[in-house]
């Protein structure tokens, strides 16, 4: 944990995305940018836009996509992009000599790095659907903005993602080495990857639900958390900690959701509170502790992001700003619905007979 930093809540993706563009058009010398999906639409061409008007500034830009993540994405789509001056590189594109299971392999990290000294990240793909730009299907997503010291360590996660394949970044303006101080909050970055042998995203969550002493507050869209997870929880539930889950009513995929649901039944029968979310699809990946220490990012409480996504988290240890995340969280309860284990006892035998089915899969989506 380094301290001395700030931390701004971006409580909604129209939010971060707002953001994202202010400081891509605010940006003096280096921006580097590290996404997911990348779509060509509204959203997308406006990002697009924005990239090449500071390539025009003199700002040197490095994008990072993810090759499968943004498949549906036109090449031309990047070809303009390169034209523009924009260093483009693609995550762990096909090459069938190494074998098919690097497919497996992407990097789900969100993230944009601006001259060095300040960071958004959260669960924002750059896509209409999370930037609030969409006309149906709008996304509810969160994200942070960071300034200080730790995005020192934001800037080395870029550069090893970077140097995946061994090419090196190329000869540009250098990162400062040491930021000075902008705020109160100690911010801790977490860099999740398939090389570890031992989950560091995983390990991050469980120990947060191990130091609780009041509550644990989670909004995850793809809940498939394994029983290392569970046991952490139910673990915190015997402790007297108030646990509360915030899952999605409506979900992008209904496989995950179904699966999902197969773990409720443990958790309501140990008074862990579950609620889903209406009316929009969560994709906010949010856990608040005892309302003062916050991890954001990309990660989802699932094998996937646990063992085989590149994953970025941050932890925010900060009482001013973990009373704005409790807020967010709080305004996200009255827009969700709470499932109570006689409700959800009541399912029928065919969806209790796709659970058992589907389960041996689940660590595989």
């Amino acid at each position: 944990m380094v301290p001395d930093n700030r931390a701004t809540l971006l409580p909604d993706g129209g939010d971060f995305f707002t953001a994202l563009i202010d400081g891509i058009n605010r940006a003096e010398s280096l921006l580097l940018l590290e996404f997911y999906i990348i779509r060509s639409d509204r959203a997308g061409l406006i990002f697009a836009e924005a990239l090449a008007a500071a390539v025009r500034r003199g700002v040197r830009v490095l994008l990072i996509y993810d090759y499968i993540g943004s498949f549906d994405t036109p090449t031309d789509y990047f070809r303009r992009l390169r034209q523009a001056g924009v260093l483009c590189r693609a995550f762990n594109p096909p090459a069938f000599r190494r074998g098919l299971g690097l497919l497996d392999k992407r990097d789900h990290r969100k993230m944009a790095v601006i001259d060095g000294v300040r960071a958004l990240v959260g669960g924002v793909n750059i896509g209409s659907e999370y930037s609030g730009h969409g006309t149906v299907g709008k996304w509810r997503d969160a994200g942070v903005i960071v300034e200080g010291p730790a995005v020192a360590e934001l800037c080395r996660l870029f550069r090893e993602t970077w140097e995946h394949d061994g090419d090196s970044i190329p000869a540009g303006p250098c990162l400062p080495e040491l930021l000075p101080g902008q705020g109160d909050a100690e911010v801790g970055i977490i860099g999740g990857s398939p090389h570890q042998t031992r989950s560091a995203i995983r390990r991050t969550f469980r120990l947060a639900i191990a130091g609780a002493s009041n509550s644990v507050r989670v909004m995850t869209p793809y809940f498939l958390p394994g029983p290392r997870l569970v046991r952490s929880l139910l673990r915190a539930v015997r402790r007297g900690v108030r646990v509360q889950l915030i899952l999605p009513a409506i979900s992008d995929v209904p496989l995950v959701r179904l699966l999902s649901r197969g773990y409720y039944h443990p958790l309501l029968t140990n008074g862990i509170e579950i609620f889903e979310r209406q009316l929009e699809i969560l994709h906010a990946k949010v856990m608040l502790i005892d309302d003062h220490w916050s991890v954001f990012g990309s990660a989802n409480l699932d094998h996937r992001s646990f063992m085989r996504n590149y994953e970025l988290g941050v932890i925010i240890d900060s009482p001013v700003f973990g009373s704005q995340v409790e807020a967010m969280i709080n305004n996200d309860l009255e827009r969700s619905r709470q499932i109570t284990l006689d409700e959800h006892q009541r399912r029928g035998w065919l969806v209790r007979l796709v659970e058992v089915a589907f389960s041996p899969i689940s660590r595989f989506l």
